[in-house]
């Protein structure tokens, strides 16, 4: 019923003016759409975000956001840190850290946090 539908994530911040200086500025989305300073829509390579003002921001413990950026997942990690972004690290099995880059069972992924405390990550496959 829904395989052939396009799907959004949908992330809950609490400043909107803070995270559009994050998700634009910081991660350098597109915003293709704002409604009533509520909701700001960016676009994502074919995919959209929304990012809503919400009371209940960063309630969610889990990735909220994946980017595959294959072979690239270095240089982005090197880019987002050299605008301040901290990266988190996790003791997971099968994975080892190198850096900021966790590698294991054939990918490399790296988690990092939004302004809000949004579990956000980048993965290689």
């Amino acid at each position: 019923m829904l395989a052939n539908s396009n799907a959004t994530a949908n992330v809950a911040v609490k400043d909107l003016a803070r995270a559009k200086a994050f998700y634009e500025g910081t991660l350098g989305l597109k915003q293709v759409d704002d409604m009533g300073g509520e909701l700001i829509v960016y676009e994502s390579g074919d995919t959209l975000i929304n990012v809503y003002h919400s009371q209940f921001a960063g309630t969610n413990k889990a990735t909220a956001v994946t980017w595959t950026v294959g072979d690239e997942i270095e240089a982005v990690v090197k880019s987002l840190k050299s605008k301040g972004v901290a990266f988190e690290h996790y003791e997971m099995p099968g994975l080892t850290i190198e850096g900021d880059v966790h590698v294991g069972q054939g990918m490399k992924v790296a988690w990092f946090k939004d302004p809000d405390g949004n579990i956000l990550n980048l993965v290689s496959r």
